[in-house]
C-alpha cells in the first residue's frame, strides 16, 4: 500500500504541479487524490457532546474516504452537486469522552488500487469536556449577545446587551464566535472579542436570588436583585399592558419579600417569576404605556433595574434631545451620482435641526459636529453619559436602482416605534415619498435602551430627484423642520393620555 499525506493548509498549492514521491527509487510525479478537506462550516470549532461535526471532502471518485479513525464519508451522488463528482460528506455526532485539542480534523482516503493519502482541514476542531466548563466574562459595559451565528454588514441579530465582568459558559465556537449556555435549551453567541477567557477549574455560573428592593430617588425608579455572580440576562420590553420584563439566567429563587419603598414614580406592583429552574424573571409593571427607556447593570453582584421616568412637562423646551449625524471621517457612508456624500449630508440637516430644536427650547447634544470620525461604540457611550430624552440619528439612504426614492424611519424595540412613526409621517409631509417605516433595525445607535430612539433615513441619494433635494440648503431646512415637528406630534401624543394610555377626552395641551 502506498501511503501520502497532504496538510491542506498547503495541498491546494501543489495541485497543478502534482506531488513529487519516491516509488522503488525511483521520482515520480502523482496527481492529488484529495482536492480539498474542509469542514462545514470551514471556521474553527469547538464542540461539545451531541454537536455535530461535519465535514466534506473532494476527492477522486470512488474511493473509500474516512475521517475521525474510521468514520465514514458517503459519495454524493452528481444531483446533489450540481454535477460534480467526487464530493463526499459525513457527520459524526461528538460522545461524552471524544478528546480533540485545537487539531485539523485529519481524512484517509484509499483509492481502489490501494493508494492512501490523508489530508487535513485547514481550521482546527476541539472537543470541549463538560468536566472542565470554559468560561469567560464580558470585557465592557457594550458587550452583547447574538442570536446566532448569521451576519450582513450591521452585524448578527442582537439578543440584548450585557455590562462588564459577566460570568458566561461556552459551550462551542464557530470562528470569531462563542457560543454561551445560557439556560437549560437557551444558547446565544458572544464575539471574541466581547469576553475574557478564563482558565479551566470554575464552576458554571449560578445564583439563588436574595430578597429585593425596590425604589426611587429624584430622577429613577430603582429595582435591585442580591446575586452571589454577575449572571447573563436579556430583556423585553412589553405594551398592553406596558411592562419590563427580565430574564436572569443561571438564577433560582430565595426571594422572601419584595421591599417597596416611597418615591416610585414609573413602577407598579413588581413581582416575579419562575418560568424554568434556571431562569429567574422580573415582571416590572410601568405605570406609562410610553416607555422612557431603563437600563441594566451590577453594582458589585447585585442587579440593578433604572427605569426612566417621563419628562417632567412633554414638551421640547427644556428636553435634552440627542442629535446624531450619521458616518463622519474617514467614513463617507453612501455618495450620489454628483458626488454628494453622506456625512456631509447629514451634519449638514443635523445642524439645522440643532438650531430648531434650541429655538424650540430644548437642549441639544451632538454625537458629532464637525467632520471627524466617531465610532458607534463611543456615540453610544457618550449618550449614556449624557441620557439624552430622546435621540435622532440622520442618514441618507442609498440602492443599486436609481429608481427607488422616498423617506424612511427605523426603530429597533416596539416600544420606541411611535416615536420612528411621527418622524416618518412629518418627513412625508416635506412631499419625499414615503419608502417605509422599519422595525426591528439593528444598527448600533438604535440598541441602547435608556432612551427612545429613531433613525430617519432622510431620502436616497442614489436617486436623482432625491439627492437634488438632498443637496439642496433650503429642503435640509424643510427636513429639520419636519423632524423637529416630528418629536413635537410624539411629545403631544403622550400629553394627550393619562398614566394608563387611556385617551383623556380633553387633554390639556401645553404650548410648545
Amino acid at each position: 500500500m502506498l501511503k501520502r499525506v497532504l496538510n491542506f493548509s498547503w495541498a491546494l498549492l501543489l495541485g497543478s504541479i502534482g506531488l513529487l514521491l519516491t516509488l522503488t527509487g525511483q521520482a515520480q510525479t502523482l496527481p492529488p487524490i484529495i482536492s480539498v478537506v474542509e469542514t462545514v462550516p470551514a471556521l474553527n470549532q469547538w464542540l461539545s457532546p451531541g454537536d455535530r461535526l461535519q465535514v466534506r471532502v473532494v476527492a477522486q471518485p470512488g474511493v473509500r474516504a474516512t475521517f475521525l479513525n474510521g468514520q465514514p464519508l458517503l459519495e454524493l451522488s452528481p444531483t446533489q452537486t450540481q454535477g460534480n463528482l467526487g464530493v463526499y460528506q459525513g457527520t459524526y455526532v461528538v460522545q461524552p469522552g471524544d478528546t480533540l485539542r485545537d487539531r485539523p480534523v485529519e481524512v484517509q482516503v484509499l483509492t481502489p488500487d490501494s493508494v492512501l493519502e490523508i489530508g487535513f482541514s485547514k481550521n482546527t476542531v476541539r472537543f470541549l469536556s463538560p468536566n472542565e466548563p470554559q468560561l469567560a466574562v464580558t470585557r465592557t459595559a457594550l458587550s452583547y449577545l447574538n442570536y446566532g451565528l448569521g451576519e450582513d454588514r450591521l452585524g448578527g441579530a442582537k439578543l440584548g446587551y450585557l455590562d462588564s465582568l459577566v460570568v458566561l459558559h461556552l459551550t462551542g465556537r464557530v470562528g470569531e464566535l462563542y457560543r454561551v449556555q445560557l439556560a437549560t435549551g437557551q444558547q446565544a453567541w458572544v464575539p471574541q472579542d466581547m469576553v475574557r477567557l478564563l482558565p479551566l477549574g470554575g464552576f458554571v455560573p449560578t445564583s439563588l436570588t436574595g430578597s429585593w428592593s425596590v425604589q426611587g430617588d429624584s430622577l429613577y425608579d430603582y429595582v435591585r436583585v442580591p446575586l452571589s455572580a454577575r449572571l447573563p440576562y436579556c430583556t423585553q420590553l412589553l405594551q398592553n399592558p406596558a411592562r419590563l420584563i427580565v430574564d436572569v439566567f443561571g438564577a433560582t429563587s430565595n426571594t422572601n419579600w419584595i421591599t417597596q419603598r416611597t418615591g416610585l414614580q414609573e413602577l407598579r406592583a413588581v413581582y416575579y417569576e419562575q418560568p424554568q429552574p434556571d431562569v429567574f424573571r422580573l415582571v416590572l409593571p410601568l405605570r406609562h404605556r410610553q416607555s422612557w427607556g431603563y437600563h441594566l447593570g451590577y453594582q458589585g453582584n447585585t442587579l440593578v433595574v433604572q427605569v426612566t421616568r417621563p419628562p417632567a412637562k412633554l414638551r421640547l423646551r427644556g428636553l435634552l434631545v440627542a442629535v446624531d449625524a450619521g458616518h463622519g471621517g474617514t467614513n463617507v457612508g453612501a455618495t450620489g451620482a454628483s458626488g454628494a456624500r453622506e456625512k456631509d449630508l447629514t451634519l449638514a440637516i443635523a445642524r439645522k435641526l440643532r438650531r430648531e430644536l434650541e429655538q424650540a427650547g430644548a437642549h441639544v447634544v451632538m454625537t458629532r459636529e464637525a467632520d471627524v470620525s466617531a465610532e458607534i461604540s463611543d456615540r453610544v457611550t457618550l449618550l449614556r453619559q449624557r441620557r439624552p430624552a430622546l435621540l435622532v440619528s440622520i442618514h441618507v439612504n442609498s440602492a443599486a436602482n436609481t429608481a427607488v426614492q422616498g423617506t424612511s424611519a427605523f426603530y429597533r424595540y416596539v416600544a420606541f416605534r411611535p416615536l420612528a412613526a411621527a418622524l416618518y409621517e412629518q418627513m412625508q409631509g416635506t412631499g419625499l415619498a414615503g419608502w417605509g417605516l422599519v422595525g426591528n433595525f439593528n444598527f448600533g445607535l438604535n440598541g441602547p435602551t435608556e432612551y427612545p430612539n429613531a433613525l430617519v433615513e432622510t431620502a436616497f441619494v442614489s436617486n436623482p430627484a432625491d439627492e437634488q433635494r438632498l443637496t439642496s440648503s433650503a429642503f435640509q431646512q424643510q427636513m429639520a423642520q419636519a423632524m423637529t415637528r416630528g418629536l413635537k406630534v410624539f411629545l403631544k401624543q403622550n400629553r394627550a393620555r393619562g398614566p394608563r394610555g387611556w385617551l383623556l377626552k380633553q387633554p390639556a395641551m401645553e404650548a410648545e
